[in-house]
């Protein structure tokens, strides 16, 4: 079964068990349309508890509380995705006037702490042109020496201990602000030239999953959404576009270097750094330079060292799509089958800030219309029997 059906079966097992307590974690993975539906009627008509974990915004949209998962610790917010939003907005807002702030003060002790140097070093040069001159019995001199030393230990440790609590303040200002790093590279190796033939492809028939009848040629850097019902052989094709299949009958030519990104993010060695999964992709590359491009995608220092089997969901999809986007000959033609599964909301962010580096062809089978949306779709196929075209409004509609 695909990987729709199978989520589409247990959900069914399920809904049909009747729990007082269901709990989902992306439940929408490659779902369909229709059956994205049918689970949003479910959720809405659901009577028990239910704790959900999504990048769904339609889903998330029906919740009544959000729960928010940050460094260790939980904030709730009341209401759905729209409220929790609005309601970070504001906190965020907030905490950059803090940071604002604290870094004033910041400043203003630093310089406080700049003049009362320059208060003690005058004073210091006038208590020794005293004692120089002898002005004074020396035992008076001495005596102001020991006070005036005792007074400037205290001053200095006054604005010592003042500098060093504004910096506090200004660290936990700062610790509030969500700023979450953006990738930002470029690809220019990965350019494809309008009207250049990428991939044909003519009545293929995948190993598994059903025969397509049609002719598809793309041409320069197409962006293509491919879309259909669950069991329509999207994955297949992918796979089968990539060379991991061999086709039983028909034309499958793709014409330029190809990488495929799969659903379950298996094409990392666990055992190995993410920097030596990189190097693996691109062998000519001289380590730094592996580590000056792998930094644009949030893998700085010691990161980049971590093994593969250490990393989180987020950290495994970035360095699978470094490796990819980073490989030697450049992919000119990049496949992606659900790219979005499990991914939060800031991870997408992310995947959509590196696809738009890509200049080559891309074709991306997806059940996520706002995604499509947001990295310039040129084309909507569906695979129904045949290679179609359709629309980005029958995808969402199911048609």
């Amino acid at each position: 079964m695909s990987g729709g059906e199978c989520v589409l079966l247990r959900l069914a097992a399920l809904l049909l068990d009747r729990p007082g307590v269901l709990l989902l974690d992306e439940p929408t993975n490659n779902l369909d349309a229709y059956a994205r539906r049918r689970l949003y009627d479910a959720v809405d008509a659901w009577t028990g508890a239910l704790l959900v974990v999504s990048h769904d915004r339609e889903l998330l949209e029906r919740v009544d509380r959000i729960a928010d998962l940050r460094e260790g610790s939980v904030t709730w917010y009341g209401g759905n995705l729209s409220a929790y939003e609005e309601a970070l907005a504001v906190e965020q807002e907030a905490a950059r006037r803090m940071v604002r702030a604290a870094e004033s003060d910041v400043q203003r002790q630093k310089r406080e702490l700049s003049a009362a140097h320059v208060t003690l070093a005058r004073r210091k040069r006038y208590g020794q042109k005293m004692w120089d001159t002898k002005r004074e019995p020396k035992v008076v001199m001495g005596q102001r020496k020991r006070a005036a030393q005792v007074s400037a230990g205290k001053h200095r440790i006054l604005h010592t201990e003042r500098l060093a609590a504004a910096e506090e303040r200004l660290d936990e200002a700062e610790s509030a602000v969500r700023e979450d790093e953006e990738i930002r590279i470029e690809l220019p190796d990965t350019r494809v030239h309008p009207g250049s033939e990428v991939l044909l492809l003519r009545d293929p028939v995948p190993p598994y999953g059903p025969p397509l009848h049609g002719e598809l040629l793309v041409r320069g850097p197409e962006r293509i959404a491919l879309t259909g019902r669950n069991g329509a052989g999207k994955t297949a094709l992918l796979r089968t576009i990539a060379g991991e299949l061999k086709p039983l009958s028909g034309e499958v030519s793709p014409w330029v270097a190809t990488r495929f990104l799969p659903q379950r993010l298996d094409v990392l060695d666990d055992e190995s750094s993410v920097a030596r999964n990189v190097a693996r992709a691109a062998p000519d590359r001289t380590e730094n330079a592996v580590r000056a491009r792998l930094a644009r995608f949030l893998f700085k220092g010691a990161t980049a060292d971590r093994p593969a089997s250490t990393l989180s969901g987020g950290e495994r999809f970035r360095a699978t799509l470094a490796m990819l986007l980073l490989a030697d000959p450049a992919p000119r033609l990049l496949l992606l089958d659900e790219p979005t599964n499990s991914l939060d909301l800031a991870s997408v962010r992310r995947l959509t800030e590196a696809l738009e580096a890509y200049e080559g062809a891309l074709i991306v089978a997806s059940h996520d219309v706002p995604f499509l949306e947001s990295i310039g779709i040129t084309r909507w196929l569906r695979l129904d029997g045949e290679l179609r075209d359709t629309t980005a409004e029958a995808v969402r509609e199911g048609r």
